[in-house]
């Protein structure tokens, strides 16, 4: 799995007309799904990204995660992180998986982030979706399972 994680003061997904989901303060994590994860690594993503001290303390220090500031995260599915661009100028979408594969491990890590207490909105799988954000920072991550 791979996850970009972005740390935003505000982010939301409309579909269409629709705002499919919306955050405040917290994480927009676009993630990625390859043919080898499996459930153990979507709960390990979930944690690592949960955990991750990106949010400034008292001092001004990145030292907080996001549930201890009490924030949000946007989790919207992307396939196009597995794109591989080394060949050619079409990319290869060859890495990531198919969505019988990838559709129980996306929901696998949402239920793995909500489990650990932080509110979550998503967008919807496989939807043609804008990602509306504010990006806090700007801090941005890329985080792999492997």
């Amino acid at each position: 799995m791979r996850a970009v994680v972005q740390r935003v003061s505000q982010a939301r997904v409309v579909i269409g007309e629709e705002v499919a989901g919306t955050i405040g303060r917290g994480l927009l994590v676009l993630l990625g799904v390859t043919h080898d994860d499996t459930p153990d690594k979507a709960r390990w993503l979930a944690d690592k990204v949960v955990g991750l001290r990106i949010f400034a303390d008292a001092d001004d220090k990145m030292n907080l995660g996001v549930a201890d500031i009490g924030g949000e995260v946007l989790i919207v599915s992307q396939f196009t992180l597995y794109g591989d661009c080394s060949k050619g100028r079409r990319p290869s979408f060859i890495g990531a998986a198919p969505p019988e594969i990838a559709i129980p491990l996306y929901e696998a890590f949402i239920d793995a982030v909500k489990a650990q207490g932080v509110k979550v909105a998503t967008g919807r799988f496989g939807a043609m979706m804008q990602v509306e954000l504010i990006n806090d920072g700007p801090v941005t991550l890329i985080v792999d399972s492997k």
